[in-house]
């Protein structure tokens, strides 16, 4: 793994925030890393504006408009509070990585759009946040911090929901294939991790059958299904077999399973029945938020519905190659 790996972690002292970093333990992360940990202060109006002079000399260091509201934001009496907060944080991520470089920073202002904005300036790699860091009237209103963040962001996501565990315990490890570019690059960011020993990964290829309820009502669709059937299976051997090409110089035990049925549901549904750690997803960065509104997503549907962590290793849409 590239030993220049940038993390980004969301942290605001809740339960899940503490999950959260039990969880990087849990990660396959590099034993060096340059990290950040971020604070905000949930704040629905922008503070007062500093004084004439103060603003003048800030603008000398911004581009835009807009950042200049950042600047003077994470100045905060609120943000200066959590600061404290995040230091204690990366405190105890230092303890748990001696090699990491750890830095702690505070904001005002809306979780999520406050992380977005720290990873359009800081370019992390990696962004972990907690499952359910939200106020009653975010979940409500706005959604999840980390549904946003996951949908959003220009890089990969960990939506973390950690336990504690023994140091060095293996780790089982889900990853969803269908042959994409997509699916590849999670299983290449699972390969590059330093696991512990013992630790599995399970491929899983699940596609969904159509008008099962056709099967014994029309015999020649019956047939037709068989034959798409033996097709899938077909399929499901070439993926797997590439996919577990690429994990063949690492010391993961590794098992291939085709499950029937939608992605969605089967992928958390076995993290469940194999009590996994984690579910690993593959993701094309869409360039604009109407294309995740029209198309959707499979991995931010496993985030949310899994019990364990999931990962969605994110590919920018300019990097897939056209080729088929």
């Amino acid at each position: 793994m590239n030993d220049s790996l940038r993390i980004l972690i969301g942290y605001d002292g809740s339960a899940c925030a503490e999950s959260a970093l039990d969880d990087l333990k849990l990660a396959g992360l590099p034993e060096h890393a340059e990290v950040q940990i971020l604070s905000v202060a949930e704040r629905w109006l922008p503070p007062p504006p500093p004084p004439g002079y103060e603003i003048i000399e800030e603008a000398k260091h911004v581009n835009v408009p807009a950042d200049l509201l950042h600047v003077y934001t994470k100045d905060c009496k609120e943000s200066k509070a959590l600061l404290g907060i995040a230091q204690q944080a990366c405190e105890r991520v230092q303890i748990k990585f001696p090699g990491w470089k750890v830095t702690a920073h505070s904001r005002c202002g809306s979780p999520s759009s406050e992380l977005l904005y720290q990873a359009q300036q800081w370019k992390p790699d990696l962004i972990v946040v907690g499952s359910q860091g939200r106020t009653a009237l975010g979940r409500f209103v706005l959604g999840s911090v980390s549904q946003r963040v996951l949908s959003e962001a220009p890089c990969s996501v960990r939506v973390a929901r950690g336990r504690i565990e023994e140091p060095n315990t293996p780790v089982k490890i889900i990853v969803g294939i269908d042959g994409s570019e997509a699916s590849d690059g999670a299983v290449r960011a699972v390969a590059e991790r330093n696991w512990p020993a013992g630790s599995e990964v399970i491929l899983i290829a699940a596609d969904e059958l159509l008008f099962p309820e056709f099967l014994h009502v029309i015999p020649v669709m019956g047939k037709m299904i068989e034959e798409d059937k033996q097709w899938e299976r077909e399929w499901a051997g070439k993926i797997s077999a590439r996919a577990v090409e690429l994990l063949k110089n690492t010391s993961l035990k590794v098992k291939v399973e085709l499950r029937q049925g939608d992605p969605k549901q089967e992928l958390p549904k076995a993290a469940d029945e194999m009590r996994a750690d984690c579910i690993f997803v593959g993701s094309v960065g869409f360039n604009n938020r109407f294309q995740r509104f029209v198309l959707g997503s499979v991995s931010a549907a496993v985030a949310a519905r899994a019990h364990c962590s999931v990962e969605v290793v994110r590919i920018r849409s300019s990097q897939i190659s056209l080729a088929t």
